[in-house]
């Protein structure tokens, strides 16, 4: 057995009878453990806010979306058939549509609302899925158009499933006048989604393609086309690569161009990361000197007996290094199961929840990763084995006769 190590076990072993030093050590592997606990959830945390916000706007809205500078897409039946040729094995799904805001209301009050129109056989991104009440089918056969409004917009509108609205648009895009009067047309609330994200749910209303184009005196034109992709880490390329080659009025944004305040928002959220890690750090430092120069100080006749008999200047060292590393490895262990135990939690029952209003969700997403309890565990190991060297460093300068000496 190394005896670096063998004299590393029994100076632990004595430590225990040792109250102070015990209290001391107790202490320094409590806040590595609340340390890498904090530091593995708030990462989590994010990883999940990422991930979660971005599964949600991939769903809901098109990887590439084709628009207007103007009013409409001219000759898009040719823009068609370019973008299906160009993207070809990586195109999953285009589908054209009318987008334009309107105003909707009954007897009881009005919003205003982005109406979107699709071709009642092509699948609602993302909303078909969340529907709660009624169906996402937009060929259903009633008096009235179908629409599809989200739940806090219903609820806003005192709205429930089978209910009639009106839609207001503007007419030729001038204001309202005798001359020129807004156009109306009435439909029926045919379904009721809820995404989790209050802010898309509160604005976007759904309906076929021809009684948008009704309402808004498009005839058969349009003035946008939703782009979808198999292969998501290509859509930057081929944004820039449709964007050089459809030419003004076409304007084309991917996803995050179109939600750039969102994602922005998602990296200023890992900004404070590096603050919180140089605080463990800082935490773990500290903790660990500390408990190791008072264990030092307890067995500074210890030290100088094993100097007097023979014992090596690295040997030391690496006794106190051993000690340093049995406190980090015991915290880090303990934080990996405290951070775990908390998010499995969270997972299971929801303990903490969140306004959707302010964070596009409802519950705090948390995505559980081996790689982020692995990353972590090492990084707090190796620095509190660096900081274990200083004071090892120290107990092996200490001179064996002032040690015999020292009570």
């Amino acid at each position: 057995m190394n005896i670096s190590y063998f004299i590393s076990k029994r100076f632990s072993k004595a430590r225990r009878n040792t109250k102070f030093v015990s209290v001391i050590s107790s202490i320094a592997i409590l806040g590595i453990t609340i340390g890498v606990a904090t530091l593995i959830i708030a990462l989590s945390i994010l990883n999940g806010f990422e991930k979660t916000l971005t599964k949600k706007i991939t769903d809901f809205d098109s990887h590439i979306q084709v628009s207007s500078f103007t009013t409409e897409l001219p000759n898009y039946s040719q823009s068609i058939n370019f973008i299906t040729n160009s993207l070809n094995s990586n195109l999953s799904s285009l589908n054209p549509y009318v987008s334009k805001l309107a105003i909707i209301g009954n007897r009881y009050r009005k919003e205003g609302v982005n109406v979107k129109g699709i071709k009642p056989s092509k699948k609602i991104l993302g909303v078909s899925e969340n529907i709660i009440y009624g169906s996402g089918n937009l060929n259903i056969k009633i008096a009235l158009p179908p629409i599809i409004i989200g739940k806090k917009l219903a609820d806003k509108l005192f709205v429930k499933l089978g209910d009639k609205v009106n839609l207001f648009a503007l007419a030729k895009d001038k204001l309202p006048s005798a001359e020129n009067p807004p156009n109306i047309k009435q439909f029926t609330v045919t379904g009721i989604y809820e995404s989790g994200m209050a802010a898309f749910d509160d604005i976007n209303v759904f309906t076929s393609i021809k009684d948008a184009q009704e309402l808004f005196g498009f005839e058969d034109r349009i003035n946008g086309i939703d782009i979808r992709v198999k292969d998501i880490s290509k859509i930057d390329s081929l944004t820039e690569y449709l964007a050089d080659n459809l030419r003004y009025p076409y304007f084309v944004r991917s996803i995050y161009q179109v939600h750039r305040n969102i994602f922005s928002w998602i990296e200023l959220q890992k900004k404070p990361i590096p603050i919180i890690l140089a605080l463990i750090i800082l935490v773990a430092v500290f903790n660990i000197i500390g408990t190791l120069l008072m264990m030092i100080l307890e067995k500074t006749n210890s030290i100088g007996i094993l100097k007097a008999l023979g014992t090596r200047n690295k040997e030391i060292i690496m006794i106190f290094l051993l000690q340093g590393g049995f406190v980090a490895s015991t915290g880090i262990l303990a934080g990996n199961s405290l951070a775990f135990v908390l998010m499995f939690l969270q997972q299971k029952f929801n303990i903490i929840t969140i306004p959707s209003s302010v964070y596009f969700m409802s519950t705090v997403p948390i995505s559980m990763n081996i790689i982020t309890f692995i990353s972590v565990s090492l990084i707090t190991l190796a620095l509190a084995l660096l900081a274990s060297v200083i004071p090892s460093y120290i107990a092996a300068k200490t001179n064996p006769v002032k040690s015999l000496r020292f009570d």
